[in-house]
């Protein structure tokens, strides 16, 4: 692109900016000083308390949560519920939104935990002389700090006026207190509330040239494009991959722009393999850590910060006999008994589940799927609604493959992931029930 270009650009970004910086502006005119205390309650599990303490406008905390990366031109839905929240929901026409379309989408965008907004709701309905009684009743359990009754309650009392949020921002501090494990908890988890959940490949491979086919394989494909489609990921299956197909598509979802918006990355292979490594349908092998390293931060800019979850069924060691209907998914197998963790990248927020541990081999249905793929899919399907994170939901899944069996009895597996997560991954509730 052209010098001349690439200042046109960058004008044209910067005339955006100032746009919606303009909007914000107008929004800020029209609210009041007990909505701005409104506001810096809504936003204390997005704001840092200090920060919060500095803000005396509503654009105080426009520019935090711009800072924050919770508030953009592109994504001003986090702004449209906090005034829909606080009844301005006439000011949401400066954001292109009606109070229609922000009830359709906020029970599975909801970026104010249902805590915060249920202690908002009492607070709306909470007095002064009320608020002393709870604070009483409380006293042994709230810091002292907290006890003091601020000059606004006192002023309200007075005038026989319900207490503002500023009152109740103490009473969302001392419960916030005495809840704090739970505010630790809900404070280390991955962002989920970009406009996309991400993208998910699925790379499937049945036939080889040299190897022997995997039938049931097609069933453990669809199970996962069913179950991360709920999730609410764009899924992309690629059947019968070469390794030069692997890399172009490595290439071509490493530069994807659907990263830029997405919460999070899933890759799944479903396929041959040995130790650290899985098989293309023209028989060559591919270290998985090869696979992963094209989604690192340095890589891969636009998934920094952010899950890349990646899941193999492959075996990893010595084969076994199958029984009838059961194969395990081995080629030349050897023991190789080094860590997995080799075959993860060094750098955070990347999780590897694989369908059997190092050295052994990994079970396929003919015709029902494996069994690593089977129950993760039910696992998902079942625990995500009880919002359950992976690393939860992927221990459930090796207590339920450690479990099964041939039908002598006697073939087993174990599951094993590998993580440097950072925080918990939990998907949001998808609103329609995933069928069977």
């Amino acid at each position: 692109m052209t010098s001349q270009g690439q200042s046109l650009n960058s004008t044209l970004d910067d005339n955006c900016q100032v746009n919606f910086r303009g909007t914000l502006l107008t929004i800020d005119s029209y609210l009041g000083d007990q909505d701005v205390e409104r506001l810096k309650f809504l936003c204390r599990d997005s704001i840092a308390s200090k920060n919060l303490e500095k803000c005396g406008s509503a654009l105080d905390i426009f520019d935090y949560l711009m800072a924050e990366e919770r508030l953009s031109e592109e994504d001003p839905s986090f702004l449209a519920e906090l005034l829909y929240i606080i009844k301005q929901r006439v000011l949401l026409r400066h954001l292109r939104y009606t109070k229609e379309q922000v009830e359709h989408w906020l029970p599975g965008r909801r970026k104010v935990s249902l805590f915060r907004n249920l202690l908002y709701e009492l607070s709306e309905d909470i007095s002064s002389e009320n608020l002393k009684s709870m604070i009483f009743l409380l006293r042994e359990s709230i810091p002292k700090v907290q006890m003091e009754v601020s000059w606004q309650d006192e002023h309200a009392q007075r005038n026989g006026d319900r207490a503002t949020p500023v009152s109740v921002e103490m009473l969302g501090a001392s419960v916030d207190t005495l809840t704090s494990e739970t505010s630790t908890k809900e404070t280390a988890v991955y962002r989920m509330d970009r406009k996309h959940r991400g993208l998910c490949v699925v790379v499937n491979n049945h036939s080889f040239t040299s190897l022997s086919e995997r039938p049931g394989t097609n069933k453990d494909a669809e199970c996962l494009k069913r179950v991360f489609q709920w999730l609410g990921f764009s899924v992309h299956i690629y059947v019968n991959v070469t390794k030069g197909h692997l890399e172009e598509v490595l290439q071509q979802f490493q530069t994807h722009p659907g990263h830029a918006d997405g919460d999070c990355f899933v890759f799944c292979v479903l396929t041959h393999g040995k130790f650290g490594a899985v098989y293309s349908s023209d028989g060559e092998l591919i270290p998985i850590r090869q696979i992963m390293s094209h989604f690192t931060a340095q890589q891969c800019p636009a998934l920094a910060h952010k899950p890349k979850l990646f899941f193999i069924q492959a075996c990893q060691g010595e084969e076994i006999q199958p029984s009838v209907s059961i194969e395990a998914d081995a080629v030349n197998p050897e023991h190789v008994p080094p860590s997995l963790q080799d075959s993860v990248p060094v750098e955070a927020d990347f999780l590897l589940g694989l369908a059997t541990v190092p050295g052994y081999v990994s079970f396929r249905h003919m015709e029902e799927g494996s069994w690593y793929i089977q129950s993760l899919y039910n696992h998902l399907k079942d625990l995500v609604p009880r919002q359950e994170d992976i690393l939860s939901i992927l221990t459930a899944v090796n207590d339920d493959v450690s479990r099964q069996a041939d039908k002598r009895g006697k073939k087993k597996q174990m599951p094993q992931p590998a993580f440097t997560l950072r925080k918990k991954v939990v998907f949001p509730v998808p609103q329609e029930e995933l069928l069977l």
